[in-house]
């Protein structure tokens, strides 16, 4: 077997962190990409990969080898189309960003960049967990709020606008609030990354910084969707990026309220691997990424 071809199926093995996954994507047998993880292994002389009955690893050698093969890979891509005027972009693209922005922006937008490039593979990641960009295999992340990991690059885009958001049958219920003070008879919906840990409170700038008020609330959640779902269903006020709520609100399903009294917005930015060389693929999805999503936020 081509050893660039054991590369291509390690690198798949890594990202999909299963033998059996990994066969199933690319149409060969379990065995064969058994077989080209077996022959890397021999050939550098060191475990790649933790292998158990549930799930398979990077080694730090393997994490070290894995990023090599994808610059090389990548490198090699470049050079077999630097001389075609007009080449093609091929290749698989791995992407991640939080599900409200996949659903409002880029998946209305994706067909017209396939179209483009039609033999491109598109892989999209949607969770609001903080991703792994190297380890996972990402090549590039859309990361709302602080970023910086190690071997990663940061491109700033903009700052997204939140405002806060009920349901009309909450609002019957509960009535309008008007100010701060209102706050004390309404319920907060917390949203909370990690189930267990103290939820914050209701952010609003008070004429000179942020503050966040401690607001009583009988729900938390850790997921976008759930979030939008749960002030959907009337159980509270959600302090939400109005790009994730525009719909809704034109629908009338949520209304805005209190609009003098806001969150911080939110940074956002595109994550790549830092590497010698970025693949044509990927620098043409950046900077797609980039226009559309700059073109839905506040300037940074």
């Amino acid at each position: 077997m081509e050893r660039t071809e054991s590369m291509r199926i390690f690198l798949r093995v890594a990202e999909l962190t299963s033998f059996t996954k990994a066969s199933d994507s690319l149409g060969i047998p379990k065995a064969t990409v058994s077989l080209a993880v077996q022959q890397l292994e021999n050939l550098t002389g060191t475990r790649l990969l933790h292998r158990t009955t549930r799930k398979v690893s990077l080694t730090q050698d393997g994490l070290a080898w894995y990023e090599r093969s994808r610059d090389l890979l990548a490198d090699l891509e470049e050079m077999e189309s630097m001389f075609k005027s007009g080449a093609e972009l091929v290749g698989r693209l791995r992407v991640d960003m939080p599900s409200g922005l996949a659903k409002s922006v880029l998946m209305a937008n994706l067909p017209e960049f396939l179209a483009r490039h039609p033999r491109v593979q598109f892989e999209l990641s949607s969770t609001d967990r903080k991703v792994d960009v190297i380890q996972e295999g990402f090549d590039c992340v859309v990361r709302v709020g602080f970023a910086a990991d190690p071997g990663v690059m940061v491109r700033p885009l903009g700052r997204m606008s939140l405002i806060n958001c009920a349901s009309p049958a909450y609002l019957e219920r509960y009535g309008t609030p008007l100010e701060l003070a209102d706050l004390a008879h309404h319920q907060l919906i917390h949203y909370s990354p990690v189930l267990g840990s103290k939820p914050g409170g209701f952010e609003y700038w008070d004429g000179s910084e942020y503050r966040s008020l401690q607001m009583t609330g009988s729900v938390t959640v850790n997921n976008s969707d759930a979030y939008r779902a749960a002030c959907l269903s009337g159980l509270g006020i959600i302090q939400v990026p109005r790009l994730g709520v525009n719909e809704l609100l034109a629908s009338g399903d949520l209304r805005e309220i209190l609009p003098h009294l806001l969150a911080e917005p939110m940074p956002i930015s595109l994550l790549y691997p830092q590497r010698r060389n970025l693949s044509r693929l990927v620098k043409a999805f950046l900077e797609w990424a980039a226009q559309l999503l700059q073109s839905q936020l506040d300037e940074g």
